[in-house]
């Protein structure tokens, strides 16, 4: 009897600062290409079917296509200026992104490559994320430090709410009872009723030795039960390890340099984190809740995504 190899999920990773994105196959936990891309790639994020995977290139004003089977950049989507982070619907047909130096968001119809509208925001525009019923889009605003919502049929703003300061990242929880908002100058994680829209709790930190002003939460990852999240912790170089329903956390996880961003695998065991100052990725096992591994990546590495099988 011969036994099928797991089949390997790929990992890539935008290297903000080395202008490449690396390319990660799970299995041998090595990098397998470097790609060249444009200037200040950040927000990274497979599209639906798999078949590319979408980067935004800050400085160049655009969003770069990788074509997953040549791992070359293939095809642009419009943007505006400066796009940082984006999300895509359910159905990937529509694309939402955050562009910072203009505080838009630009609505774009994917298989057009078509820039369909824009949504005016706050300051700073970064965080996004769509609700899991896709109607409404969560944008956040650094400088105005707000978590709008955006009602994804009409396009108009329904919801303001104040959070910490600076928020970089949006997560909602998988049934949609809850939405995460880190504040990166703020030091905490606001939770939100997505019914409400009102501030409900707030997760803090505290790290031994490390002063509060070191603590300063971007990325998140909430597991597929709710039961468990995951926050990077930037300069504190830890990732923390948070009970959703006590909203405590359990642990923090000694990772790289700098930790930004962050992404599971589809099957849940591996959670991926990237690591600016250090240029590299750590390797989380999800039910251990240890670090297992570390992989050297481009310089400065910010987004990440992993295709879904």
């Amino acid at each position: 009897m011969t036994v099928a190899p797991a089949s390997a999920f790929v990992a890539y990773i935008s290297n903000e600062k080395g202008n490449t994105v690396s390319v990660i196959d799970t299995d041998s936990w090595t990098v397998t290409k470097t790609i060249k891309v444009g200037q200040r790639p950040r927000g990274i994020e497979f599209t639906r079917d798999g078949k590319f995977v979408m980067v935004a290139v800050g400085d160049d004003d655009t969003i770069q296509v990788i074509d997953t089977k040549t791992q070359e950049v293939t095809d642009t989507l419009p943007s505006g200026p400066d796009p940082e982070l984006f999300t895509q619907d359910a159905a990937g047909k529509t694309l939402y992104v955050a562009n910072e130096n203009d505080n838009t968001v630009t609505v774009i119809d994917l298989a057009k490559r078509a820039r369909i509208g824009d949504v005016q925001v706050g300051v700073e525009p970064e965080g996004m994320t769509v609700s899991p019923d896709g109607k409404t889009l969560i944008c956040t605003s650094e400088t105005t430090n707000m978590a709008h919502f955006i009602d994804t049929g009409t396009r108009q703003i329904v919801a303001n709410v104040l959070v910490d300061a600076r928020p970089r990242f949006a997560e909602f929880k998988r049934d949609g009872s809850e939405l995460w908002v880190s504040a990166e100058i703020g030091g905490t994680v606001s939770i939100i009723d997505p019914a409400k829209h009102e501030v409900i709790g707030k997760v803090k930190f505290a790290i031994p030795g490390l002063r509060n002003e070191a603590i300063q939460p971007v990325g998140i990852g909430i597991t597929k039960d709710g039961k468990t999240a995951f926050v990077a912790l930037g300069p504190a170089n830890r990732v923390a390890v948070v009970d959703t329903a006590s909203r405590e956390v359990k642990k923090y996880l000694l990772v790289g340099q700098r930790v930004w961003h962050m992404a599971f695998t589809p099957d849940e065991k591996y959670l991926l984190v990237t690591n600016g100052v250090s240029n590299d990725v750590s390797v989380i096992d999800v039910a251990a809740q240890k670090v297992i591994k570390t992989i050297q990546v481009g310089e400065l590495p910010w987004g990440i995504t992993i295709a879904q099988p």
